[in-house]
């Protein structure tokens, strides 16, 4: 969707996540939580930023919960190939304690750092450890959802994957000559994706909006 701002007056204007009631994949910004759905946390970001503290900052926490996190993944795609829509409760509860575990590891390697300077108003600075360690602690419900269900997605790869297209597009063609054109681009890529996730052969999809009976996802 194309719009002349970002954040909620964007979303809102595309009409569809305030109306959304099932769970969104997302990478924690902000704006996103401000709808009224489930959340779910994509771990492909959240992997990236582990391995920036465990590469350059030589975090053991952070080696320690993407070597969790892969394994989890791994339990699922075991688990969904057996038939089962869910990881076990046991099972659950026991990789839940080993990540509440990892967090507590986190925090002791991470102690806050002292006040230094005046004391100003507001939240302190953190460092990028310590806000990570908070995102792992207040969300993991959103960012283990996928193991409680499998029909959720491990990252938003695939949102990702539909704005590839946008990137390419403008790579090769550069900037659109109105803001017509980028809205009518992003009205069609949004219809064809939106096909092929539906398993609905794209160039039929195309051909169905000209013979007057788009297709409509039910």
């Amino acid at each position: 969707y194309a719009h002349k701002r970002r954040g909620s007056v964007a979303m809102d204007a595309a009409g569809i996540l305030p109306k959304y009631r099932g769970r969104a994949v997302h990478d924690f910004w902000k704006s996103y939580f401000d709808y009224d759905c489930d959340h779910a946390l994509c771990n492909a970001h959240l992997l990236r930023e582990l391995t920036f503290l465990w590469e350059e900052q030589a975090q053991q926490w952070a080696k320690e919960m993407t070597d969790h996190l892969l394994a989890i993944k791994e339990e699922v795609a075991t688990a969904g190939a057996a038939g089962l829509t869910a990881l076990p409760p046991a099972d659950q509860e026991r990789l839940l304690k080993g990540y509440e575990r990892i967090v507590k590891a986190g925090y002791a390697e991470n102690p806050p750092a002292p006040p230094h300077g005046p004391k100003r108003r507001g939240r302190r600075k953190q460092s990028k450890a310590r806000n990570l360690l908070d995102r792992f602690r207040d969300h993991p419900d959103g960012i283990l959802a996928f193991m409680r269900d499998f029909a959720v997605p491990f990252d938003n790869n695939r949102s990702e994957r539909d704005l590839r297209m946008m990137k390419l597009r403008q790579k090769i063609s550069g900037t659109f000559r109105s803001f017509q054109a980028l809205e009518n681009f992003c009205r069609i890529r949004g219809y064809v994706s939106t096909a092929r996730k539906n398993r609905v052969n794209a160039l039929d999809a195309l051909r169905r909006v000209f013979l007057g009976t788009p297709f409509v996802p039910t």
